[in-house]
């Protein structure tokens, strides 16, 4: 097994929208680690936040391709890359497939970030053959700001 990561830098968003997509390759994944944080706004908004499993093939989004970062010495990941695949920053959503809300939160913007860390049995599985996750803005922030994302994975090949 690996520990992979999957980076949105800081960009403007406007819309709601999916941050991160991670589309499975040969092998399974968890979720260890996702965190969304700002660095633009000084005043209170509440914004929503869903971590999504699909349990069957959905069109994916179309998204800015991403490789996913390996440590070290490590092999590359199987969840490659793409833009139906593996990315960040979608300009569409995936439709289709089942999706399955695991987690859910309203993060207020001034307490600087939200971190999900799960206790190894709360992560999140995806299993593999073409299945993803996503991290996703569910609410569209009130005007312009600059948002950042991280979401790190295990990835069992």
């Amino acid at each position: 097994m690996y520990i992979y990561t999957v980076r949105l830098a800081p960009t403007a968003i406007t819309a709601a929208k999916t941050l991160i997509q991670i589309k499975t390759g040969a092998a399974r994944i968890e979720i260890v680690k996702a965190r969304v944080y700002q660095v633009t706004k000084l005043t209170s908004e509440l914004l929503n936040l869903q971590l999504i499993q699909y349990t069957a093939a959905p069109t994916f989004a179309t998204v800015t391709s991403y490789t996913p970062d390996p440590n070290p010495s490590d092999p590359a990941a199987l969840a490659v890359g793409g833009t139906t695949a593996t990315g960040v920053n979608a300009t569409a959503e995936p439709s289709g497939g089942t999706a399955v809300v695991k987690e859910e939160t309203d993060w207020n913007i001034l307490n600087g970030e939200w971190l999900y860390l799960p206790v190894p049995e709360d992560r999140i599985p995806v299993q593999q053959g073409g299945l993803g996750f996503t991290l996703k803005l569910n609410t569209a922030p009130a005007a312009s700001m600059t948002i950042g994302a991280i979401v790190s994975f295990i990835e069992y090949q």
